[in-house]
């Protein structure tokens, strides 16, 4: 595209928004956000990637009924391309998808890394949206995806342990970059006042403690619908589109859509460093 004011031939080079996907406790539905919301999007007319980034335990593609020939660690180690790995899912949508059971891959060698930022770089030059689903918990894996993403949603649930934990989440990455564009999503409220009450807690504890505020990114409804729909291996946005959780997916679609890339080089993934380890030694 020919930005005003530019000269013919010069273009302006193409940047995804990539959004990172994580909570502090695993179950808190983190996963089912990510397809949802990658679905929501999709069907928006959006051209959506979702990197599935647990890198022993990836399960996205369970979740949309995919069965992908071949998996990440193909690519980091070197056997094949991001797009001999990628697989078509609903709506024109592109997975990453991870490899299940394998354990070397939990821990990245700095050569790994640098395969997997080549590929997201190649892929980002193709979509409007790149979601990152990571890993639950605090690995330095997931720390050092996470630092490399525009954005990080947060998602918890009510549970006082899932609060604690996303808090965590949210004193590590500020640590490592207090910078870093930090939303959150309340996944399993009855309603929109329990949700406030979460969120006001978090940026609350934020602000005062942390010296930063979160964004809202809304809350998504206990809905019977949702289990269903996993039960199918459907998003729930298209088994039962008229869900209180559908709605609410489409409202945090609405939102995500109207975003544009941040300033900087975009999505840049790193060999770990010591940020990372002293972020996490200094948790405390």
């Amino acid at each position: 595209m020919i930005g005003l004011g530019q000269p013919t031939g010069e273009r302006t080079p193409h940047r995804a928004v990539t959004l990172a996907v994580t909570s502090g406790k695993g179950g808190v539905g983190k996963t089912n956000v990510v397809v949802n919301l990658a679905v929501a999007l999709a069907r928006l007319h959006n051209r959506v990637a979702i990197l599935d980034a647990d890198f022993g335990l990836g399960n996205v593609d369970v979740l949309l009924g995919l069965t992908p020939p071949h998996h990440l660690g193909h690519l980091l180690n070197g056997d094949l391309t991001i797009d001999d790995i990628a697989v078509e899912g609903p709506f024109g949508l592109r997975l990453v998808p991870a490899s299940s059971g394998l354990r070397e891959l939990t821990a990245l060698s700095a050569r790994q890394w640098e395969r997997l930022n080549d590929g997201l770089q190649h892929l980002c030059a193709s979509v409007d949206f790149l979601l990152v689903d990571t890993g639950a918990g605090i690995s330095s894996n997931v720390i050092d995806m996470l630092s490399g993403a525009d954005r990080v949603m947060v998602v918890t649930s009510l549970e006082p342990t899932a609060v604690v934990d996303a808090y965590a989440m949210i004193k590590i990455l500020t640590a490592c970059n207090p910078a870093k564009e930090l939303g959150l999503l309340v996944n399993g409220a009855r309603d929109e006042a329990e949700a406030g009450l979460v969120f006001r807690q978090l940026d609350i504890a934020a602000t005062r403690f942390l010296q930063r505020r979160l964004q809202p990114y809304g809350h998504v409804p206990t809905d019977p619908a949702v289990r269903d729909a996993v039960l199918q291996q459907q998003a729930v946005v298209t088994y039962a589109p008229h869900a209180p959780a559908s709605q609410a997916f489409r409202r945090l679609a609405s939102r995500v859509s109207a975003m544009a890339p941040l300033g900087g080089p975009g999505l840049r993934l790193a060999p770990p460093s010591g940020t990372v380890s002293t972020a996490l030694s200094g948790l405390g």
